[in-house]
């Protein structure tokens, strides 16, 4: 059974915690495919939130691949290479990277502070 926490004072929408809680879960491995995942109602009751609000977050979910829908049965995690997932985040990552190098250049920072500011903003989210 999955777990998802609900934070009422975060700046980051309802549906988008859910969203964000379950690809996470998927990614790491913690939900693999073919799980099903609780209904919709089941969701929203357990999370003491609307109805909508559940059902906007899976659509989303489907939408970008991460579960599937099957009218009748409910919705399920979808089957897929979780290699090629993490391959997706990781080119992020490094779109991320590739700003922050620029940006560090163009103020005069040097690879080894670069590095050092990294490692700080690293272990300080841990």
């Amino acid at each position: 059974m999955m777990h998802l926490t609900i934070s009422n004072a975060s700046e980051e929408p309802i549906y988008q915690q859910i969203l964000t809680q379950i690809k996470t879960l998927i990614i790491q491995g913690e939900m693999s495919g073919g799980e099903a995942l609780p209904s919709i109602r089941a969701l929203a009751k357990d999370l003491q939130i609307s109805v909508i609000t559940t059902k906007r977050a899976y659509e989303e979910l489907e939408r970008e691949g991460f579960i599937d829908t099957v009218p009748g049965k409910g919705s399920f995690v979808a089957v897929q290479n979780r290699e090629l997932l993490r391959e997706q985040r990781l080119r992020v990552v490094e779109e991320k990277l590739a700003l922050a190098v620029n940006l560090a250049r163009s103020a005069g920072i040097g690879l080894s502070e670069l590095q050092e500011i990294l490692s700080l903003i690293y272990e300080e989210e841990d």
